[in-house]
């Protein structure tokens, strides 16, 4: 259990870490035109490279999780990705989360807790 666990933290870590790199990506970039310079800019975005390196490196822990565990345990775990995601907002965008989804966030907690837990 404990490897499942800590392979599913790393994979959530690398799947919020690939919607920051997009996020970032996407506030790069002026408004779409069917221009060179903006595919020029669209090709050479290295947080949008980030973002794909990203989501790949989550895609393989995904494949390997997938093969050694059931998929009624390991796809509720995929969730610990919001609260990285909730943190990264506050640490990296600077964005005010408010009460509600704080409280979202303690019962995606909880409930990744019962998941984990031995029957």
């Amino acid at each position: 259990m404990l490897k499942l666990i800590c392979a599913s933290v790393i994979q959530c870590a690398f799947l919020a870490a690939g919607q920051v790199f997009l996020k970032i990506s996407l506030e790069k970039f002026e408004k779409f035109s069917w221009t060179w310079k903006f595919f020029r800019d669209f090709l050479t975005n290295w947080w949008l490279l980030a973002s794909g390196l990203s989501m790949v490196a989550a895609s393989v822990i995904w494949f390997y999780i997938l093969k050694h565990n059931d998929l009624s345990l390991a796809y509720p775990l995929i969730s610990i990705s919001y609260i990285f995601g909730t943190l990264a907002a506050i640490f990296i965008f600077h964005e005010t989360v408010p009460p509600t989804r704080w409280i979202g966030v303690l019962l995606i907690m909880a409930g990744v807790a019962f998941l984990t837990k031995p029957a």
